[in-house]
C-alpha cells in the first residue's frame, strides 16, 4: 500500500481516538462505571466475530489464561485511572501525558526483558519529562485537583504498559479478536467487582451517560480496528506515530466542544512532550530498519 493511501484511514483513526476523552468528559457517571460499561458493550459488539473464531480458545492454556486475566486487570486499572484523571484535569494535559506510553514502554522493556536502549533515546525521554513538568507547573496554577489528574494520567500510562507487556506473548497464539475479547471481558469483570465492593450504583444513569457509554464502546474501537488492518501494510512504529495525533485532536475538540483553554506554559510543555515522543519513535523506526537490513545482509 502506498503512503498516500494510508493517510485517509490514519486520519479517521486519529479523529476517532481523539473523541474518547471528550465522551468521558461529557458523561456525569463515575469513572469506574464509564470504564465498566465501555468494556462490556465493546465485548458484546465483538461477539459475532468471536463466535466465528471460537475454536481459537482451545489454543489458550491455563498459563495463557492467567496472563490474559492479569492483562485484563491492568487494562481495567488503566481505564479507571485515565477516566478519573479526565474528571480532574484538562483533556490536553491528560492526553499529552498519555502520549508518554512509548517512553514508559522503553523503561518497562528494560526492566522486564533487559532490552537495551541508546543515549539518544534517553535524551528524548528527558525532553518529554521536562515537558510533563511544565504541564504540571501550569496545572498547579489551576488547582491541586488538576495536579492529581496529571499524576493519575501518568499512572494510567504505567498500567497500560503493564497490560501490553503481560499480554504480548499470548497475543501471538490467537487472533487479535480473541485476545481483545478475553482481555476486555476480564477487565470488565474486575471493574464490576470494584463497583460492587465500593457500592457504586450500577443503574440510574441518564440517557446522555448511556449515549457516552455506547459511543466509547464504538468510536475509539474503530481506531483499533483501523490499526490492526494497517499493520498488514505498514510497521508498528508508523502506527505508533498516531499516538501524537490524539492529544492534538483531543485538545482541539475540547476547545470547540468543552471550551477548555490552555496557558502558554502548558502549550510549551505539551510541545516538548510531543517533540520528545516524535524523535523517540523516529529513532526507533530507523533502528528497526537498520537491524532488518543487517539481518538480510
Amino acid at each position: 500500500m502506498q503512503s498516500k493511501s494510508i493517510i485517509l484511514p490514519l486520519t479517521i483513526s486519529i479523529i476517532a481516538i481523539s473523541f474518547s476523552a471528550i465522551f468521558v468528559k461529557m458523561s456525569s457517571a463515575p469513572p469506574a462505571i464509564i470504564s465498566m460499561y465501555r468494556l462490556w458493550l465493546a465485548s458484546l459488539f465483538m461477539l459475532p466475530i468471536v463466535w466465528k473464531k471460537r475454536e481459537e480458545f482451545r489454543r489458550i492454556t491455563r498459563k495463557d489464561a492467567m496472563f490474559l486475566i492479569g492483562s485484563g486487570f491492568f487494562l481495567a486499572l488503566h481505564f479507571l485511572l485515565w477516566f478519573w484523571s479526565l474528571k480532574l484535569t484538562t483533556v490536553a494535559s491528560s492526553t499529552i501525558i498519555l502520549a508518554l506510553q512509548p517512553l514508559v514502554s522503553l523503561v518497562g522493556g528494560f526492566f522486564v526483558f533487559r532490552e537495551r536502549t541508546s543515549v539518544s533515546a534517553l535524551l528524548t525521554m528527558g525532553i518529554a519529562i521536562i515537558g510533563v513538568g511544565m504541564i504540571g507547573w501550569g496545572d498547579l496554577g489551576l488547582s491541586t485537583s488538576a495536579i492529581l489528574g496529571d499524576v493519575l494520567s501518568f499512572l494510567s500510562v504505567i498500567a497500560v504498559v503493564g497490560y501490553l507487556l503481560i499480554g504480548q506473548s499470548t497475543v501471538r497464539k490467537v487472533s487479535h479478536w480473541i485476545y481483545s475479547f478475553s482481555v476486555f471481558v476480564s477487565a470488565a469483570a474486575f471493574l464490576t467487582l470494584y463497583n460492587l465492593v465500593t457500592a457504586t450504583p450500577l443503574t440510574g444513569y441518564t440517557k446522555t451517560d448511556w449515549t457516552m457509554f455506547l459511543l466509547l464502546a464504538t468510536v475509539p474501537t474503530l481506531s483499533h480496528i483501523i490499526h490492526n488492518w494497517l499493520l498488514r501494510y505498514v510497521n508498528a512504529t508508523t502506527i505508533s506515530m498516531t499516538i501524537l495525533g490524539e492529544p492534538v485532536g483531543a485538545t482541539l475538540l475540547a476547545f470547540l466542544l468543552l471550551s477548555e483553554r490552555l496557558t502558554g506554559l502548558q502549550v510549551s510543555g505539551g510541545m516538548l512532550v510531543l517533540a520528545g515522543v516524535f524523535f523517540f519513535l523516529t529513532q526507533q523506526q530507523k533502528r528497526t530498519a537498520y537491524e532488518s537490513a543487517s539481518e538480510s545482509a
